[in-house]
């Protein structure tokens, strides 16, 4: 029997990871893809039930943040599990390239402007992680930032990482809850999807030939990953690495994580004052008494 256990993919806040022993594959004890299907709409529902009483509420926020390679299903995923609740309450935003203008300020300036404000889920599919990633394996693109007074590389991830836990630890201490998902795609899967995009026309649109250029650098990659993990996976904003090769069982993971976070918040529905109550019955007779 599977059980539901979210915290199987939580990365510890000892600084310690090692990505060769995060699975890219569900475990055995994984549910059937139909049976993910069905606990998953299940989820959909109680997420829902939570958003509504985090709108009311008002007082915290959630913040999500998806980071994944090329073709692990960061969109489909997103859509699959938030596609229930309220659109009022929940906002999206991708973050690819900085322009000109996001790149004259820091690198945390641009996700700044579109924190989720009390009452809302916020999420961020890609986000200021890409400065400690792509930047990391492409460190050229520091040219574009003119930073004062550049220092060696080593001590600039330092600086960053640094920088982001103090940013994740303000907004937590100020009611903005931070919840980080890794979604661990495997070399081969990633592989197999770009074939797909390439031989399904309409997938056409989601191949470009600059993701299968990233390809060339995908150990590169694992070995930001896994330092970025370690060094801001904390109690207040953790990381979860989650299987990717299997998008049923990705999704319903997600679904999990969220679900148990916000029953972890103490979110409640605001209580109507005494005095207010005490006025029901009057505005119910009232109301009643209206001519139709």
């Amino acid at each position: 029997m599977f059980t539901a256990s979210p915290h199987r993919h939580l990365i510890g806040f000892d600084g310690k990871v090692r990505i060769d022993e995060l699975s890219t594959s569900p475990p055995k004890s994984a549910p059937s893809k139909e049976e993910a299907k069905i606990r998953l709409e299940a989820l959909k529902v109680r997420l829902a039930e939570l958003q509504d009483i985090l709108w009311a509420f008002d007082s915290r926020a959630l913040l999500v943040i998806f980071q994944a390679m090329d073709a692990a299903g960061k969109d489909s995923t997103i859509r699959a599990v938030l596609s229930g609740v309220n659109p009022i309450g929940c906002e999206v935003h991708s973050f690819k390239a900085p322009n000109a203008a996001e790149v004259d300020q820091d690198f945390l300036w641009r996700s700044a402007q579109v924190l989720p404000s009390r009452g809302k889920i916020g999420v961020f599919n890609r986000s200021y992680y890409e400065e400690v990633l792509v930047v990391r394996v492409h460190p050229e693109y520091l040219e574009r930032q003119r930073i004062p007074e550049l220092p060696k590389l080593k001590r600039l991830w330092e600086e960053r990482y640094e920088s982001i836990r103090d940013h994740e630890l303000h907004l937590a201490r100020n009611g903005t809850v931070v919840v980080k998902l890794w979604l661990n795609v495997s070399k081969k899967t990633q592989k197999k999807r770009f074939l797909k995009r390439l031989d399904e026309p309409e997938k056409n649109w989601k191949f470009s030939s600059a993701d299968v250029a990233e390809r060339a650098h995908f150990d590169a990659y694992m070995a930001a990953y896994e330092e970025a993990l370690a060094e801001t996976s904390r109690p207040h904003a953790p990381w979860y690495a989650i299987p990717a090769d299997d998008k049923a069982y990705m999704q319903l993971t997600v679904a999990e994580i969220l679900v148990e976070t916000l029953e972890r918040m103490g979110l409640k529905y605001p209580e109507v004052k005494s005095e207010e109550r005490a006025r029901f019955d009057e505005i119910r007779a009232l109301l009643q008494a209206e001519d139709d």
